[in-house]
Protein backbone atom coordinates (compact mmCIF):
# COMPACT_ATOMS: atom_id res chain seq x y z
CA UNK A 1 0.00 0.00 0.00
CA UNK A 2 1.33 3.40 -1.01
CA UNK A 3 -1.18 5.48 0.94
CA UNK A 4 -4.80 5.91 1.94
CA UNK A 5 -7.59 8.04 0.56
CA UNK A 6 -7.42 11.54 2.03
CA UNK A 7 -10.31 13.14 0.18
CA UNK A 8 -12.12 13.26 -3.13
CA UNK A 9 -11.54 16.58 -4.90
CA UNK A 10 -14.01 18.16 -7.28
CA UNK A 11 -13.06 21.15 -9.43
CA UNK A 12 -15.59 23.98 -9.59
CA UNK A 13 -15.97 27.74 -9.94
CA UNK A 14 -17.47 28.37 -6.46
CA UNK A 15 -16.04 26.15 -3.71
CA UNK A 16 -18.39 27.25 -0.92
CA UNK A 17 -21.53 26.78 -3.05
CA UNK A 18 -20.55 23.22 -3.88
CA UNK A 19 -19.59 22.38 -0.28
CA UNK A 20 -22.99 23.60 0.95
CA UNK A 21 -24.76 21.63 -1.81
CA UNK A 22 -23.06 18.38 -0.79
CA UNK A 23 -23.73 19.08 2.91
CA UNK A 24 -27.44 19.18 2.04
CA UNK A 25 -27.10 15.93 0.11
CA UNK A 26 -24.85 13.97 2.52
CA UNK A 27 -24.85 15.84 5.84
CA UNK A 28 -21.65 16.72 7.68
CA UNK A 29 -19.56 19.76 8.46
CA UNK A 30 -18.35 22.32 5.93
CA UNK A 31 -14.81 23.67 6.35
CA UNK A 32 -13.92 21.85 9.56
CA UNK A 33 -10.36 22.88 10.53
CA UNK A 34 -7.96 20.15 9.42
CA UNK A 35 -4.15 20.24 9.53
CA UNK A 36 -3.96 18.52 6.11
CA UNK A 37 -4.99 21.66 4.20
CA UNK A 38 -5.84 25.34 4.49
CA UNK A 39 -9.30 26.71 3.77
CA UNK A 40 -9.78 29.79 1.61
CA UNK A 41 -11.63 31.07 -1.46
CA UNK A 42 -9.91 28.39 -3.55
CA UNK A 43 -10.46 25.37 -1.25
CA UNK A 44 -13.42 24.19 0.80
CA UNK A 45 -14.17 20.83 2.41
CA UNK A 46 -17.02 18.67 3.65
CA UNK A 47 -16.54 16.10 6.40
CA UNK A 48 -19.61 13.85 6.02
CA UNK A 49 -20.72 11.55 8.86
CA UNK A 50 -19.69 8.52 6.76
CA UNK A 51 -17.20 8.13 3.96
CA UNK A 52 -14.23 10.18 2.78
CA UNK A 53 -13.80 13.92 3.01
CA UNK A 54 -14.93 15.80 -0.08
CA UNK A 55 -12.80 18.76 -1.12
CA UNK A 56 -13.71 21.48 -3.58
CA UNK A 57 -11.01 23.27 -5.54
CA UNK A 58 -11.64 26.50 -7.43
CA UNK A 59 -10.70 26.46 -11.10
CA UNK A 60 -11.03 29.83 -12.81
CA UNK A 61 -12.09 28.48 -16.20
CA UNK A 62 -13.95 25.41 -14.96
CA UNK A 63 -15.58 23.45 -17.80
CA UNK A 64 -18.06 20.95 -16.37
CA UNK A 65 -18.28 17.47 -17.83
CA UNK A 66 -21.24 16.76 -20.09
CA UNK A 67 -23.20 13.56 -19.47
CA UNK A 68 -22.95 11.23 -22.45
CA UNK A 69 -20.47 13.41 -24.37
CA UNK A 70 -17.13 11.61 -24.92
CA UNK A 71 -15.46 14.95 -25.70
CA UNK A 72 -16.15 16.06 -22.09
CA UNK A 73 -16.52 12.83 -20.08
CA UNK A 74 -17.73 12.62 -16.50
CA UNK A 75 -14.16 12.14 -15.19
CA UNK A 76 -15.49 11.03 -11.80
CA UNK A 77 -18.77 10.75 -9.97
CA UNK A 78 -20.27 9.79 -6.65
CA UNK A 79 -22.90 7.14 -5.97
CA UNK A 80 -25.23 8.06 -3.10
CA UNK A 81 -27.23 5.23 -1.48
CA UNK A 82 -30.84 6.29 -0.74
CA UNK A 83 -33.82 4.51 0.87
CA UNK A 84 -36.54 6.57 -0.82
CA UNK A 85 -35.43 7.54 -4.34
CA UNK A 86 -38.44 9.80 -4.98
CA UNK A 87 -37.95 11.80 -1.79
CA UNK A 88 -34.20 11.96 -2.44
CA UNK A 89 -34.90 13.14 -5.99
CA UNK A 90 -37.04 16.03 -4.76
CA UNK A 91 -34.48 17.02 -2.12
CA UNK A 92 -31.59 16.90 -4.61
CA UNK A 93 -33.48 19.12 -7.04
CA UNK A 94 -34.35 21.55 -4.24
CA UNK A 95 -30.64 21.80 -3.42
CA UNK A 96 -29.85 22.77 -7.00
CA UNK A 97 -29.17 19.43 -8.72
CA UNK A 98 -30.20 18.85 -12.32
CA UNK A 99 -31.62 15.49 -13.43
CA UNK A 100 -29.57 14.12 -16.35
CA UNK A 101 -30.98 10.61 -16.81
CA UNK A 102 -33.46 8.31 -15.05
CA UNK A 103 -32.69 4.59 -14.94
CA UNK A 104 -35.83 3.50 -13.11
CA UNK A 105 -37.35 0.05 -12.96
CA UNK A 106 -35.02 -2.79 -12.07
CA UNK A 107 -31.92 -0.60 -12.28
CA UNK A 108 -33.26 2.00 -9.82
CA UNK A 109 -30.88 4.90 -10.14
CA UNK A 110 -30.92 8.44 -11.43
CA UNK A 111 -28.04 10.51 -12.72
CA UNK A 112 -27.81 14.18 -11.73
CA UNK A 113 -25.42 17.08 -12.07
CA UNK A 114 -24.45 19.13 -9.04
CA UNK A 115 -24.50 22.96 -9.38
CA UNK A 116 -20.99 22.90 -10.92
CA UNK A 117 -21.94 20.19 -13.45
CA UNK A 118 -20.32 17.14 -11.81
CA UNK A 119 -22.43 14.01 -12.28
CA UNK A 120 -23.57 11.93 -9.30
CA UNK A 121 -26.08 9.10 -8.91
CA UNK A 122 -28.82 8.53 -6.38
CA UNK A 123 -29.05 4.74 -6.07
CA UNK A 124 -31.88 2.81 -4.39
CA UNK A 125 -30.59 1.14 -1.20
CA UNK A 126 -30.54 -2.65 -1.39
CA UNK A 127 -30.04 -4.67 1.77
Amino acid sequence: MIGSLQCVVLDCADVRELAVFYRGLLGGEVDRPDPRWSLDDDWSTLHPPAGPVLAFQRVADHRPPLWGDPARPQQSHLDVDVVDPDAAHAEALALGATLLEDFGGTRSWRVYADPAGHPFCLVRHRS
